[in-house]
């Protein structure tokens, strides 16, 4: 990397604000957005102005107050560098020694049905904001939040939301994230006046109380700390100290040889032990009263990393695949390498969002698409700033932008031709809930056509036809997900849709090996149909490197089966998964070893070992103790204290198990283990059971076996259907 990458690449920050529901996400990047300067005026979530957040740009998260889809922006904020901040280059006031750097923020939905968009989101971000509420502190889908960072290793700053609130304690925050999430954490500020009365916050680092005044917090006034506030800031100071001495080997030892600790040691070690993972420093504020967001934006600045200071790998896809990762080199003039996280439909068509890890993408240029060698021109080269959009000419080397009229699916490598390098993909979880759609009147290719666009930019939203039914069966991430899409139907293809019930996504699987040998002949004159095969089947735990819980396995020795027919033996088997002889959904955790078989010269066929293969399976399953797998959701309601009772008592009814209750103030917050197949209209019940002030949030955790008698239940319907099929053929 010359002098000039590590300048500009030092001046780089990419950012994620994610959190729960309602946490104040889009809030906080709302007023981000204005003090950096990229917007003129503060509009709300739920806007009175008609107007609505900028970074909701969809009709549909303006109308419901959530966001549904990631929105990228990018803006400029002058702040003190890092190493800069308690020496002596750091002035007085609030404009002290600062300098400019360029911050791409991704705003993420809260809702677990659209987790997709925070995993690609954090896929491709170098560190990211975990928002939290004052009162609520951390809840379910900041714990799966939390679970997205660690498996891409994201750097996190934490930001106590809504320290205006009566009830507001963050110190009961900081505790919930050292254990339910297992983090080191720190407040580096302390609040100025509670609730009604919070007005600023005192920086424990450099020891200075911050006024948030004028018109919408924009007139910052620094001060000496306030005589009333300055033992308690001494002794949460010297607890933050006392923290990084666990985690940082250099604070530690001064710590134990009671040396004085600067500033600038203490900066230093927030920021190395920030970017390694060890440590989440904590800053407080109210978006919606717009105190302590310009400290923020100092905190991202300060403690989270730029884009050489996180190690990005890519897979050399010449190289056997057991091959270690290639480190990549975030260098202006280094073999371009990009990687497509979010596809969008635009007006002037496909919007392909791609972050770059080295090399420089410019418009006219030629690019090659790893996965499929197509090689293709990039017409038209943007930043976004949520729905609106910067044409650029060129975008370097750990930045973030978008491209239009390039053809390729979410996930894809891009690069210039002269490597072979390939990034990772996301992690994409399974659907849970499936629903049956049909337009209403006569069916117009605007139907398909809106599916096929929907299913290229979700990867966790699936469409297929049923074989049988004949019906377009539509699968998702639960019933919000599901129905944001049909609305979007009707919106932006003008097809108005009719909905089945909700299915839930039932599996099954296998409890013990079953050995199979199967031998299949036809002869219907001319040349028939023959295969042997002779194995085993057993259960598979899931297994991270294949990315799978199913597996085939061929151990056949001598030829006995020729090398040509066993591909064909693999896809019967992977075809009879598509449909367990209990209730006729998906079969998971089986692993196929096929040991021996015998085939014909001239009888045998792709087709015949095909089959071969798929009947073995199903003679095999029966053997082995096959179950029925129901999707169990994690729960988390809140609701008013006096209808404690009656909320309990529902989830019990819904055969609940609730494994965490906590009551503060006015309200009660309950974790529970539910069925998806019990859940179905819940958002009712529950506003009916608490006058419309409940609230929940739901995320799937497992999938585990159902009881006997209802296993047995759902056979015997299954059954009937089938029966009721063969019925209406005659």
């Amino acid at each position: 990397m010359t002098e000039a990458d590590i300048k500009f690449s030092s001046r780089q920050r990419n950012v994620g604000i994610s959190a729960h529901i309602d946490s104040g996400k889009t809030t906080l990047t709302e007023r981000v957005l204005f003090y950096t300067g990229r917007i003129d005026g503060i509009h709300e979530v739920r806007g009175r102005d008609g107007t609505g957040a900028k970074m909701d740009s969809m009709d549909l998260e303006r109308e419901k107050g959530i966001t549904i889809q990631s929105a990228a922006t990018f803006c400029d904020w002058a702040a003190v560098p890092p190493e800069k901040v308690g020496t002596e280059l750091d002035g007085a006031g609030p404009n002290r020694g600062r300098e400019k750097f360029n911050v791409n923020i991704i705003d993420t939905p809260g809702h677990v049905d659209f987790t997709i968009e925070v995993e690609r989101a954090l896929r491709v971000l170098d560190g990211a904001v975990l928002v939290l509420c004052a009162v609520s502190g951390v809840q379910s889908q900041t714990i799966t939040v939390d679970r997205q960072m660690r498996r891409y290793d994201v750097p996190r700053i934490s930001f106590i939301n809504k320290m205006d609130r009566q009830g507001a304690n963050p110190w009961k925050v900081i505790d919930q994230i050292r254990h339910k999430l297992r983090k080191p954490a720190a407040a580096v500020q302390i609040p100025i006046g509670q609730y009604d009365g919070f007005c600023g916050v005192v920086d424990l680092i450099r020891m200075k109380a911050t006024y948030y005044e004028g018109e919408k917090g924009i007139v910052v006034r620094e001060t000496e700390v306030p005589s009333e506030l300055l033992e308690e800031a001494e002794t949460k100071r010297a607890e933050l100290i006392e923290q990084l001495a666990e985690v940082d080997e250099a604070i530690s030892d001064s710590f134990l040889l009671e040396q004085e600790i600067t500033t600038p040691e203490i900066v230093a070690a927030i920021r190395r032990c920030t970017i390694n993972n060890s440590f989440s420093p904590v800053f407080m504020g109210s978006a919606i009263k717009n105190t302590g967001i310009q400290a923020l934006l100092d905190g991202i600045v300060a403690y989270l990393p730029d884009p050489s200071e996180v190690p990005a790998q890519a897979l050399d896809i010449s190289l056997p695949t057991n091959a270690p990762p290639v480190p990549l080199v975030p260098a202006a003039d280094a073999n371009l390498v990009g990687l497509a996280f979010k596809l969008e439909e635009g007006k002037f068509g496909q919007l392909t969002y791609m972050r770059i890890y080295q090399g420089t993408l410019k418009k006219g240029g030629y690019i090659f698409n790893a996965r499929t060698g197509k090689k293709m021109k990039v017409p038209r080269l943007v930043r976004m700033h949520s729905a609106d959009m910067e044409e650029v000419d060129s975008v370097g080397s750990g930045e973030i932008c978008a491209m239009f009229g390039v053809d390729c699916s979410s996930g894809d490598t891009f690069t210039d031709g002269q490597t072979t390098f390939s990034m990772t993909s996301m992690f994409v979880p399974e659907p849970v809930v499936s629903l049956a759609v049909l337009p209403v009147g006569k069916e117009t290719p605007q139907f398909s056509k809106g599916l096929n666009r929907f299913t290229k930019e979700d990867p966790t939203f699936r469409v297929h036809v049923d074989k049988e039914s004949k019906e377009t069966i539509i699968s998702g991430m639960g019933e919000l997900h599901l129905e944001i899409y049909v609305e979007r139907l009707k919106r932006e293809y003008g097809v108005e849709c009719k909905t089945g019930k909700p299915r839930v996504a039932f599996r099954e699987t296998i409890t013990q090996p079953a050995k199979f040998e199967y031998t299949h002949k036809k002869q219907t004159g001319g040349s028939g149909q023959y295969g042997k095969v002779k194995g085993f089947i057993e259960p598979m735990e899931f297994d991270a490197e294949l990315g799978s819980d199913v597996a085939f396995e061929s151990r056949i020795m001598a030829g006995t089966i020729p090398a040509a027919y066993i591909p064909s033996v693999e896809k019967g088997f992977r075809e009879a998964l598509k449909k367990g002889s209990l209730t006729g959904s998906v079969v998971t955790g089986v692993r196929y070893v096929l040991e021996d078989g015998a085939f014909h010269a001239v009888d045998s066929s792709e087709l015949a070992f095909i089959t071969t293969a798929l009947n073995s399976f199903r003679e095999a399953y029966v053997k082995a103790g096959p179950v029925v797998l129901e999707p169990i959701m994690s729960v988390e309601v809140v609701a008013p204290t006096e209808f404690q009772g009656n909320v309990i008592g529902n989830l019990n009814q819904r055969r609940g198990t609730i494994h965490d209750t906590e009551t503060r103030d006015e309200e009660f917050t309950a974790v529970v283990d539910v069925s998806l197949n019990d859940m179905f209209g819940y958002s009712a019940a529950l506003r009916g059971m608490t006058q419309g002030k409940g609230e929940f949030s739901m995320e799937y955790k497992e999938h585990v076996a159902v009881n006997m008698g209802k296993q047995k239940e759902m056979m015997e319907e299954y059954q009937k259907e089938l029966q009721a099929k063969r019925d209406a053929k005659k």
